[in-house]
């Protein structure tokens, strides 16, 4: 797909071999020859091979890791932004690429492919570098010196949904903090990842810096959780991924830093701004075909408003179009899988049979659609927060509409969950709006969809995790803290 600094051919163009690893600043074969197809959502259509890793090649990439962090940690500080500097603009050249990468694997449609998809790398890239840039990494505190150290040698693993995203809210601050990283991306969408490598290997990221082995999470990912060379794991994925890493990390006591589900809550204030807060809630929760671990799922309505929340809610879902990624007007795409399909699919059964109003949408696939892992845009209301659509996170386009009766019942509703990834709240008195939002049990909240991109910290709290990703609270993850009493 790239050859010599000019884009050749797209990724549906031709069928990919993506068999090696890269480990130590090269592409190596891995250690047995495991395979597994990547599919392309839209189509059901295998679209490249990539290698299914094996303990052996978490030996070796930890191995390379350990032996270049002896170096690579020792590195000024200007050493390391002039490399994310190169880093950076070797990716400007190259995003489309990526964004071809991100549509195939996990189809995202065009505009969010080229758009937030692939250019959210170059965002973590400028926002590491500043921290970067800022961080005092010694200084005297009263009588003794502080120290900020890298970690050391760190697993990163990460999900399909936001593929180049999670790859560099973790990438970014590891390489800037002065550690080595072994990265296991999703093996349903590796193909953006590998794009990344190729990236960093000709932005002369040094040896063992930098590792790639794909393959299945109980196997590669419980080998670098469990791996007592590996100092630090960072996890995005499901919150029973999160669990599973967690334990395999406790016998070596590594750090473990870990993004995992959301079931966020989106209060809707009865004010004159009610129709356009509605309105923008079902996009937020559609956009990425809802898959987006902080999407507003549960829009929460004043009880004197419901009739007119259905018919905002309603009619913008049926406005949504899901289809081709690659055709114009297409809103959102497939899902990413036949099993995601399938549970999306079996949790709008739910719905329908645990007694909420279906709205909009519902179980099967939108009309003229019979290939690919398209579902309808979803609307659910006179959902109670007991029911299972209001307490597991689907990862689909299905929005459950809840009523409260006054601000009290709508807080507690929203913090009645075991989740505390993201909180919404919409309206049209920013002083108000902001009393809410102190009150809510989520990492980030935000105030009319607002947003602080790749500069405001990211994690959450109960079982959606525990660290912060992204600019400086990112940078701190990958760094100890040592107190040197004494001297001078």
């Amino acid at each position: 797909w790239y050859n010599g600094g000019h884009r050749v051919t797209t990724l549906e163009d031709i069928g990919m071999d993506k068999l090696n690893f890269y480990i130590n600043g090269g592409w190596v074969k891995p250690s047995e020859n495991k395979t597994l197809d990547v599919i392309n959502p839209a189509t059901e259509c295998a679209v490249a091979t990539i290698s299914l890793g094996s303990l052996a090649d978490v030996n070796l990439a930890v191995s390379s890791a350990r032996t270049a962090f002896k170096s690579y940690s020792q590195t000024p500080v200007s050493q390391r932004i002039e490399l994310l500097t190169s880093i950076r603009e070797i990716y400007k050249r190259r995003v489309d690429d990526v964004a071809d990468a991100i549509q195939t694997e996990m189809g995202a449609p065009t505009s969010l492919a080229k758009g937030a998809q692939a250019m959210v790398g170059l965002a973590h890239l400028k926002a590491a570098i500043s921290a970067l840039g800022k961080h005092e990494f010694e200084y005297q505190h009263d009588q003794f010196i502080i120290r900020h150290e890298p970690i050391g040698v760190c697993g990163l693993i990460t999900p399909w949904n936001w593929p180049v995203n999670q790859v560099f809210a973790k990438l970014a601050p590891c390489i800037a903090a002065g550690c080595t990283a072994i990265l296991k991306p999703s093996e349903i969408a590796p193909l953006s990842a590998m794009v990344i490598a190729e990236i960093f290997h000709e932005a002369g990221v040094p040896a063992g810096v930098f590792n790639l082995v794909n393959g299945l999470g109980p196997v590669v990912g419980e080998a670098m959780s469990s791996h007592p060379d590996i100092d630090m794991m960072s996890f995005t994925g499901s919150t029973r991924g999160g669990v599973a890493v967690a334990k395999a990390s406790a016998d070596s006591v590594k750090r473990v830093s870990q993004e995992l589900g959301g079931k966020s809550a989106n209060i809707i204030l009865d004010d004159s701004h009610f129709e356009k807060s509605v309105t923008t809630g079902v996009d937020f929760c559609m956009g990425n075909t809802g898959q987006s671990c902080n999407a507003p799922t549960r829009m929460l309505v004043p009880a004197n408003r419901k009739a007119e929340a259905f018919s905002i809610a309603t009619k913008r879902a049926e406005e949504t179009v899901s289809g081709d990624p690659k055709a114009d007007g297409t809103n959102i795409g497939p899902l990413v899988s036949d099993v995601q399909f399938t549970k999306v699919q079996e949790l709008i059964e739910k719905g329908i049979s645990e007694g909420a109003t279906l709205l909009a949408g519902g179980i099967g696939k939108p009309a003229g659609l019979d290939k690919g892992y398209y579902v309808k845009p979803t609307v659910f209301g006179d959902v109670t927060n007991n029911m299972t659509i209001a307490r597991e996170e689907i990862f689909g386009p299905v929005l459950s509409i809840i009523t409260y009766e006054g601000i009290d019942e709508a807080v507690s509703i929203a913090n009645d969950t075991e989740y505390g990834l993201a909180a919404y709240v919409a309206g049209e008195n920013k002083r108000k709006l902001t009393a809410i939002a102190r009150r809510l049990r989520a990492g980030q909240v935000h105030i009319n969809y607002g947003s602080g991109g790749a500069d405001a910290p990211f994690g959450g709290y109960k079982k959606s995790g525990n660290g912060r990703e992204k600019a400086e609270w990112g940078l701190e993850e990958f760094l100890e803290v040592k107190a040197i009493m004494g001297g001078l």
